[in-house]
């Protein structure tokens, strides 16, 4: 009998009926309810039955590689530092010799993390820069806009009026 013949085969004692359960943890769960009196008893089970987490669109997009890439080593290089600045302050209540020398490579490392951070920045800056940013004006923004569009127009027109009267508008003459 093969392993498909055994997990079809209905019985709790026998081996077929073994295989078939060892495979899941919990047979109702998944929908199956092929036998045995427990079975019986887990509607209950079902109905509590949620899912670990429930997937949720991305609130923010995702971040582009480049920067994405100095950001992962910015925070390595500031978890190194941090872990270096707290070894250095151990050796130093403990008197050690070592206390000097991390000290001296934690500043250098403190140096290296804030260039580290400036690095994610100037990446971030720059990537906006070649590639656009996708942005859509704000509506007041977009009013402020066409109300100074307004203006300017309407002070175009005066200055076409003012011309055609033949310079009755001028202070001086040439």
């Amino acid at each position: 009998m093969g392993t498909a013949e055994r997990r079809q085969t209905p019985g709790i004692g026998t081996a077929g009926g073994a295989t078939a359960r060892r495979g899941r943890q919990h047979p109702d769960l998944d929908g199956s309810a092929d036998e045995g009196p427990a079975e019986r008893v887990v509607p209950e089970l079902r109905e509590a039955y949620r899912p670990l987490w429930v997937e949720e669109p991305a609130r923010r997009r995702r971040l582009p590689d480049p920067v994405r890439t100095a950001a992962v080593r910015a925070v390595l290089i500031i978890a190194v530092t941090l872990i270096q600045a707290v070894a250095a302050f151990l050796c130093t209540m403990a008197g050690s010799w070592l206390a000097f020398p991390m000290v001296l490579s934690s500043i250098a490392s403190t140096v290296v993390a804030t260039w580290s951070v400036l690095d994610v920045w100037v990446t971030r800056q720059v990537w906006n820069q070649r590639n656009g940013v996708v942005s859509t004006p704000s509506s007041t923004a977009r009013a402020l806009r066409r109300e100074r569009r307004r203006a300017r127009r309407a002070a175009e027109r005066g200055q076409g009026r003012i011309r055609r009267r033949g310079g009755a508008g001028q202070l001086s003459h040439p």
